[in-house]
């Protein structure tokens, strides 16, 4: 999902700069001077892609602030904060100015004398929010991190889901691994179909096929009374081909005596979450 670059026009040739920069770093921009044709309705093409973006970058320069379109695109990003509970808006100082009073309290990337650090500075953050390959999931008694990976094994497409649940206030952890073989048909459907409509959007499918499946009737939970790996297999199939899916999760640490549920449904539930989040909006655009 592209970052949207919210600036003041007077800014243009220093936000051509920016954009430049970020697109030679496979950062995906929206510049309304790019996007825009004559006839389009601005507000709505404008409201349509800060929906659909993964974060909004701000240019603050005493010209912006003072640009009404800017306060409007901000407020927008600043509600999307609120609701979606998740950083949005990225604050890009380019000249010395007052900075709006409900962005004071965020960090900003400072390119006012030394553009590349300031730059690496946006890649940083840009990254954890608009990478829908890896993420940490946060809740009130653990927090789960995991990572997406894909390849070919024999000349099929493969794929896995590795997860590590952490506890809080516990000598243990969960690994957690969902490998996903797709046979010759599936192959051939997922390559061309990243043809059509990409990795990311092909890669969420295929992990919304694997949580349909092993969450039917209800969520798996596997039950891990030692350190020793339990697992679950299945296989999928539709109309892009078969796959075999395999589940499993061991406890690592300390022993406390106590049998750990694996709730991994609802683990590949959250994940699922966040691509949709990371990719999906990008359709409202």
């Amino acid at each position: 999902m592209p970052i949207f670059i919210s600036y003041s026009h007077q800014d243009s040739e220093f936000v051509d700069r920016l954009a430049a920069q970020l697109v030679q770093n496979k950062v995906s921009v929206w510049v309304d001077r790019w996007e825009l044709n004559v006839g389009d309705s601005l507000l709505a093409r404008i409201q349509g892609a800060i929906r659909g973006a993964s974060a909004l970058l701000v240019i603050l320069s005493p010209a912006s602030v003072n640009s009404a379109w800017v306060q409007k695109e901000v407020n927008a990003g600043l509600i999307r904060e609120l609701e979606e509970k998740q950083v949005v808006v990225l604050p890009v100082l380019i000249d010395d100015c007052d900075i709006p009073l409900f962005l004071r309290e965020k960090l900003y990337a400072d390119l006012r004398s030394d553009f590349d650090t300031g730059l690496r500075r946006i890649l940083e953050s840009v990254a954890r929010i608009s990478n829908p390959n890896t993420a940490r999931m946060d809740a009130p008694s653990y927090h789960s991190d995991w990572a997406f990976d894909w390849g070919t094994v024999a000349d099929r497409a493969f794929f896995r889901i590795t997860l590590v649940e952490q506890a809080q206030d516990q000598p243990f952890s969960v690994l957690g691994v969902i490998d996903i073989h797709a046979d010759d048909v599936a192959t051939r459907s997922y390559v061309e179909e990243t043809g059509v409509v990409g990795l990311e959007e092909t890669h969420r499918r295929i992990t919304a096929s694997v949580v349909q499946e092993i969450n039917t009737p209800d969520d798996l939970s596997l039950l891990l009374e030692n350190q020793h790996e339990v697992h679950r297999s299945y296989l999928i199939e539709d109309k892009s081909g078969a796959y075999d899916v395999r589940v499993s999760a061991r406890r690592l640490g300390s022993d406390t005596g106590r049998d750990v549920i694996y709730r991994a449904g609802e683990q590949l539930q959250q994940v699922l979450q966040y691509m949709n989040d990371v990719t999906a909006r990008s359709a409202d655009r």
